[in-house]
């Protein structure tokens, strides 16, 4: 019984030895600059860009692949931080300035295909096959993919209403003196 308790504890320590300077000899290094751009990005991971996630989008930005306008739910706040960030002019004519929204099914028009589930990158609809559906609201971000695919258009999109807790001033525009 000892023998076979000590041959798994030695091999467990040369093989984790093994992985540990296989983890510190092929690390691959990573961009900062995709970190930094990640950071800049969301973080919804709602794909309107046309990439699976944020990080993908930040990598694609990096590689200048992409443009800074790539991002519906940033807003113009977040294309002019990159435009910024990588020091190129963009124009903004292209960049839809929306307040947040939220998906809301009419429970008397759905009827149950799950299109809106496959859709949805969060899990904020709740409901099966042939049921009715629901969304929870505090964990939808607005995407719209749902209320695209809705083949009774049961989903509309709501704005988020402001209260006194989400409501905030504007920043001060800055004016140069001459």
């Amino acid at each position: 019984m000892l023998i076979s308790v000590g041959s798994l504890t030695a091999m467990g320590v040369v093989l984790g030895g093994l992985l540990g300077a296989a983890a510190k000899f092929l690390a691959v290094e990573e961009n900062p600059l995709e970190e930094e751009l990640k950071a800049m990005l969301p973080g919804s991971q709602c794909g309107q860009c046309g990439y699976v996630g944020c990080a993908q989008a930040a990598a694609a930005l990096a590689r200048g692949e992409a443009q800074v306008t790539l991002c519906p739910p940033g807003g113009k706040s977040v294309v002019e931080a990159l435009a910024k960030k990588l020091g190129v002019t963009t124009d903004f004519s292209e960049v839809e300035e929306k307040a947040p929204e939220y998906a809301v099914i009419d429970e008397d028009l759905c009827i149950g295909c799950t299109r809106c589930l496959k859709e949805c990158s969060v899990d904020a609809i709740v409901g099966a096959n042939k049921l009715m559906h629901t969304i929870i609201t505090e964990d939808c971000h607005g995407c719209a993919k749902c209320f695209k695919v809705c083949p009774t258009e049961a989903i509309k999109m709501c704005r988020i209403p402001e209260t006194l807790g989400s409501w905030h001033w504007d920043k001060p525009e800055e004016h140069s003196i001459h």
